[in-house]
């Protein structure tokens, strides 16, 4: 969790968000393979597999409902954040859906809704996971597998990611390679980090399947695609660690060697003093130049210290050495200043949104950086595009959402930023992403006190002024219904571009139908004037 930045920088030039704790990055270590069973499969292919039956949950005794803390107090929003509020909406209609449809979640009895939800697309599929489960559709919304346990995918592959079937998990589609990423972290000892990939550009093909061992607690990881490896940042713990407080891993899996089924390693970089960290991901076909470190980013501030705002976004620049993890190397955090933020509702697992109908209030996950820091190779420049949620001057949620543009030295530099701040309303738990021509778009929670949550799209096209998303929002899905007894919300929404053409926007979010228990997920696309 992060806050208000501790200091912007240190003596040495560097960051430091706890205070009289530099930010210490230890040396690169090779997590343990692991590998029981084939490595490639499962048997002749996903799609022909028969998920095996969950054990029955165990009953366990009826806790009574929690009591539902007040919302934290709303915080003074300086005049340098106020200036870069978008109030009004875009003055261009709204991009039209072009395709809408229910994903997983609660669809009738027998099924629920969830959290931890991740959405990629290939040249003919859409692939989501939500929770513990997985599914596969067709374009139009057609059902073609699943819902099955993530743990499918390595059935016939040990006891451990075939075994435990854990929330987290995430998908990507490597437009690179034209293969498919399925990571799976196991959270009980003996932790580990499960990779499948696929074998072709079928997603109901064959996987080649990885397991490596780590020695600390893998959670939140937020795999990226990068030319020289997978990265996969993770968090050791939501809670205090004695004399470190914070502890974050930089870890990075053997991409080229995984690709072809090789035996692969990966590498881990445990980081002390550190914010939840979002490594770079390339979208598009044109790969960053040879050699490029990958850049991670992060917001200031340590939520777990009461620091909950700050002025800066953070990066760190990768270099991995597959032939000696002593030569890889991981740069001190970086600030980049920017306009000052508050973490929405002072951070994550807080009683933030309201809903009509109920005390309950959602969760805002306010303290970190949304999936995914979104890469792209222009040719006459390279950008990333990544958003958190904030606190608005109306004493509600917003979306700040930035592009970056990396300099002679491969260091990010700030192109563009702005709040999306148009009312009263919460806007919160972003992803964005920019198509070939330079347009963006970012899908998000919106609700209130009078709207049930529901999803939204706001975009631009590069030519807008900066700062500005310059079409009116789209609508994607209404909530109907709200929800309880729990605050959690998602966690993150997600946003891909479609690779047939690199300009169709495919997003997926949460909502509550009317008189449901659960929510339901909604998957949708758009495509912004002028790109196809």
């Amino acid at each position: 969790m992060k806050l208000f930045l501790l200091a912007s920088l240190s003596v040495t030039g560097f960051a430091q968000f706890i205070p009289d704790k530099p930010v210490v990055i230890h040396p690169a270590v090779n997590s343990v393979p692991v590998r029981e069973g084939s490595l490639i499969g499962p048997g002749e292919g996903l799609g022909a597999t028969i998920a095996k039956e969950r054990p029955p949950r165990a009953q366990g005794r009826v806790r009574p409902p929690a009591p539902i803390p007040p919302p934290p107090k709303p915080p003074e929003i300086p005049a340098a954040a106020k200036a870069i509020e978008q109030t009004k909406q875009g003055s261009r209609p709204a991009p039209a859906v072009i395709e809408s449809f229910d994903g997983l979640g609660y669809s009738g009895e027998g099924t629920r809704g969830g959290i931890d939800i991740s959405l990629a697309v290939g040249p003919e599929h859409v692939f989501q996971i939500l929770d513990g489960n997985m599914a596969v559709f067709t374009k139009k919304g057609k059902l073609l597998f699943g819902p099955v346990p993530n743990t499918t995918v390595f059935q016939g592959f040990g006891t451990r990611c075939s075994a435990t079937n854990n929330s987290d998990s995430v998908v990507r589609y490597d437009q690179l390679a034209k293969r498919w990423l399925i990571v799976v972290p196991v959270f009980q000892a003996p932790y580990a980090m499960c990779y499948a990939v696929s074998e072709t550009a079928d997603p109901l093909g064959k996987y080649y399947r990885y397991e490596f061992q780590r020695p600390l607690f893998p959670d939140y990881p937020r795999p990226a695609v990068w030319p020289d490896g997978y990265y996969s940042p993770t968090s050791t713990s939501d809670d205090p660690i004695p004399n470190v407080v914070t502890q974050k891993h930089a870890c990075v899996a053997d991409r080229e060697r995984m690709l072809k089924g090789e035996p692969a390693t990966e590498q881990c970089v445990v980081i002390e003093g550190a914010v939840f960290m979002l490594n770079s991901d390339v979208t598009g076909t044109k790969p960053p130049p040879k050699g490029s470190p990958n850049i991670m980013l992060s917001t200031g501030g340590t939520q777990l210290l009461k620091h909950l705002e700050d002025d800066g976004i953070y990066f760190y620049k990768i270099h991995v050495d597959w032939s000696d993890a002593a030569k890889t190397t991981v740069s001190k955090p970086q600030k980049i200043a920017v306009a000052p933020y508050h973490y929405l509702c002072d951070g994550q697992l807080s009683s933030c949104v309201p809903q009509p109908g109920t005390e309950r209030r959602l969760d805002s996950q306010g303290d970190k950086l949304m999936q995914g820091l979104m890469y792209r190779n222009f040719g006459d420049h390279e950008a990333l595009v990544v958003d958190h949620s904030i606190a608005t001057s109306a004493n509600a949620g917003g979306v700040r959402w930035y592009e970056f543009r990396l300099n002679a030295q491969r260091d990010p530099v700030l192109y563009q930023q702005g709040t999306l701040a148009m009312d009263s309303s919460y806007r919160w738990l972003g992803s964005v992403a920019m198509d070939r021509k330079g347009d963006i778009a970012m899908g998000y929670s919106f609700g209130s006190a009078a709207n049930p949550a529901g999803q939204r799209l706001a975009s631009r096209l590069a030519k807008d002024p900066k700062g500005q998303m310059g079409f009116h929002e789209t609508t994607l899905v209404e909530g109907k219904g709200s929800q309880g007894p729990s605050l959690r919300w998602e966690d993150y929404t997600n946003i891909a571009l479609d690779p047939v053409d690199d300009c169709t926007f495919w997003f997926t979010g949460s909502y509550v139908k009317a008189d449901a228990p659960s929510s339901t997920t909604r998957i949708g696309s758009m495509v912004l004037p002028g790109c196809k």
